[in-house]
């Protein structure tokens, strides 16, 4: 199956994902003209009014861009809608993408006929986020027109299967658009990514680490300074497993190596008065390629260049 025209011919196959509460409109346009594909939870905008107004700023300065540039127009964007029913706000946040035509709109946390419906009434492209096969047939049944697959070492909420066994498995049945996510932070890893079958890199985490991103400064440090070992995995602050950086549960006064067991059910997280990603900072695995923070626009041209260089060594061998 081809890719949808939006994901063709895109610079660099790398999607930059929705990362809650640090992605706003400067990263996601700085993503754009850099040649990747940038995008944002719709829920990042609050009071929700002011999704409007994000929407209007990022359409609007990408066609200047596009018309200033038209040998070298930016990369789409995406908008991430938590399709769950404890949304109270999707219906809201649908009707404002259908608005401003939202090109790829990224579900998560469960798949719905009635949102990849109404994305494709407008001439967008749906994007579904899955932990494993299971979810990802369940996703394709019900109308996305492509999936994102969150292995192990994610940022954030997380899988736990390998990337090569959960790449395979999908692209046994499913010959569309597969964006791969986990501990991607380099050129070398996006190419890898593509020689495994996946179509786009995933990347989050290298983000937060940019000038551009609504993080922390002591956040963006603290990724800097991090490696993989810095990683725990827990369902502590969520009652979902995610991987967060071992200083920030540190500096909530836990100890990382000894975290109860959350517990979804009944919303006892026992994670005290630190709140995941306000105090408990997500992170993937990836972040060892991560040693100064950076314009968006510059991380963008290293991967790129890393990106090259991988290809020329494959071509020599």
């Amino acid at each position: 199956m081809a890719l949808p025209p939006i994901l063709q011919n895109l610079p660099l196959p790398i999607i930059g994902s929705p990362l809650f509460i640090i992605s706003n409109p400067k990263l996601v346009i700085e993503q754009c003209k850099a040649g990747v594909v940038g995008s944002m939870p719709a829920l990042n905008a609050r009071p929700a009014e002011q999704l409007d107004e994000w929407l209007a700023e990022i359409t609007e300065t990408l066609a200047a861009y596009n018309k200033a540039n038209p040998d070298k127009p930016a990369a789409p964007f995406a908008i991430n809608q938590i399709v769950h029913k404890s949304n109270d706000r999707l219906e809201h946040d649908m009707a404002l993408c259908a608005k401003y035509k939202v090109p790829i709109i990224i579900t998560s946390l469960g798949a719905r006929e009635d949102v990849n419906a109404a994305v494709h009434g407008w001439g967008g492209v749906v994007l579904h986020d899955i932990i494993n096969n299971k979810f990802a047939k369940k996703a394709i049944e019900k109308g996305a027109d492509g999936l994102i697959a969150v292995a192990a070492g994610a940022g954030g909420h997380a899988g736990v299967k390998s990337p090569f066994a959960l790449i395979q498995e999908i692209r046994e049945w499913f010959d569309g658009p597969l964006a791969l996510s986990g501990s991607i932070a380099s050129g070398d890893a996006v190419l890898a990514a593509q020689a495994m079958g996946a179509d786009f890199a995933y990347i989050g985490s290298a983000f937060i680490a940019t000038e551009e991103a609504r993080a922390a400064e002591a956040y963006k440090q603290m990724i800097v300074a991090s490696d993989s070992d810095d990683i725990v995995y827990s369902n502590l602050f969520t009652g979902v497993h995610g991987n967060y950086l071992r200083g920030s549960i540190e500096a909530a006064g836990m100890d990382p190596d000894n975290l109860p067991e959350g517990d979804v059910k009944t919303m006892n997280f026992g994670g005290g008065s630190a709140k995941a990603w306000k105090d408990i900072w997500g992170s993937g695995q990836g972040i060892g390629a991560i040693r100064e923070v950076v314009p968006a626009r510059v991380l963008v041209e290293r991967l790129a260049r890393e990106y090259q260089a991988a290809r020329r060594r494959l071509a020599l061998g």
